[in-house]
């Protein structure tokens, strides 16, 4: 399975998210995904099995429990991949904070000038 097939799936997207916090056991993994997504302990397991198979986590035995955590290989590897797209939405992003700056410098000086005390217009002169 390819890693964007591995990762187009919101429900491995989150638990990875929940991993990325540090490992958690099977049964905690569990019971957030089943919370917010709705679907059954079996279908938890089997997209920590992908996520397992694929080399996205990885799984230790603690007693009983099952302990999950992240992999960063196969995530190091998207990273590198996404790297030739980085120049592209990073000027965009550079472009956007430089807005946001502006915009927020504007509201600050339109918020400390006391009222009345607006931009004039410069007087016109007479031909």
């Amino acid at each position: 399975m390819h890693a964007f097939d591995v990762l187009g799936d919101p429900v491995r997207r989150r638990v990875l998210e929940l991993l990325a916090d540090g490992e958690r056991s099977a049964g905690e993994v569990t019971a957030v995904v089943r919370e917010e997504f709705g679907i059954s302990q079996p279908a938890v397991s089997q997209h920590l099995r992908v996520l397992r198979e694929n080399g996205f986590a990885r799984v230790r035995a603690d007693g009983a429990r099952r302990l999950y955590a992240v992999e960063p290989a196969p995530l190091q590897d998207v990273d590198r991949w996404l790297e030739r797209f980085r120049g592209t939405w990073d000027r965009h992003l550079d472009a956007l904070a430089t807005e946001l700056a502006r915009g927020r410098r504007e509201r600050r000086l339109r918020e400390e000038r006391p009222p009345g005390t607006g931009p004039v217009d410069p007087p016109e002169e007479e031909p």
